[in-house]
């Protein structure tokens, strides 16, 4: 009998509205229930909208920082897609173990001077997690949410130039022909989404 191999997680990228740092102590005073500052946060759901004040809300940090980060629609809807082709697809379960075309391009890439490429795809997979953070509670939240980490609108572009500078090598080792390129070509698509809208993006694993 053949054994079951469970697909690798799914991994999207959210177009980000507000930077998780500025976001972090208004969350933090939210969960001992002073929620004045948090409602003052431009655009936000009608759910941090309707937290009562002086009452501890049921929702922990992360899902606050994911419901008070992202670009929403009108009405609380779905955020816009930064990519409707095939990019969304392809990055969003590389054909690795793990899926994380992130992590694969921090581990097959060598920086060949200090343009902050490592830094920034760093911060895009890990900047959630409490020890590159330095607070804890923000990468996992109820209903299995999965936070890994981001990027602000200024990022982006930096990220998108130190990528088309080229000056940056494949490893030797690279496991999968053409990878490298293969992740970066549907990367910069992203980036450049995010860019036009002038947002950020907010990198999220799904189980």
């Amino acid at each position: 009998m053949n054994r079951y191999i469970p697909p690798s997680p799914f991994y999207t990228f959210e177009p980000l509205r507000h930077d998780p740092l500025e976001l972090i102590p208004s969350i933090q005073s939210s969960q001992g229930g002073d929620h004045t500052e948090i409602k003052s946060i431009e655009a936000i759901p009608s759910s941090i909208l309707e937290l009562e004040e002086g009452k501890n809300p049921i929702m922990d940090p992360a899902m606050m920082l994911f419901l008070c980060s992202v670009d929403w629609k009108g009405d609380d809807g779905m955020p816009e897609p930064l990519d409707r082709g095939v990019s969304r697809e392809r990055i969003g379960r590389f054909p690795i173990e793990g899926g994380n075309a992130i992590e694969y391009l921090l581990n097959h890439t060598i920086e060949k001077n200090e343009d902050g490429l490592h830094e920034l795809l760093a911060k895009l997979t890990l900047g959630l997690d409490e020890e590159f953070l330095g607070e804890g509670g923000f990468s996992s939240g109820m209903g299995g949410l999965e936070l890994c980490g981001w990027l602000d609108s200024r990022d982006v572009t930096n990220l998108r130039r130190a990528i088309q500078k080229g000056k940056w090598a494949v490893d030797p080792s690279e496991p999968i022909d053409g990878g490298v390129a293969d992740a970066f070509r549907h990367l910069t698509i992203i980036l450049r989404g995010a860019e036009k809208r002038k947002c950020g993006i907010l990198m999220r694993r799904h189980s």
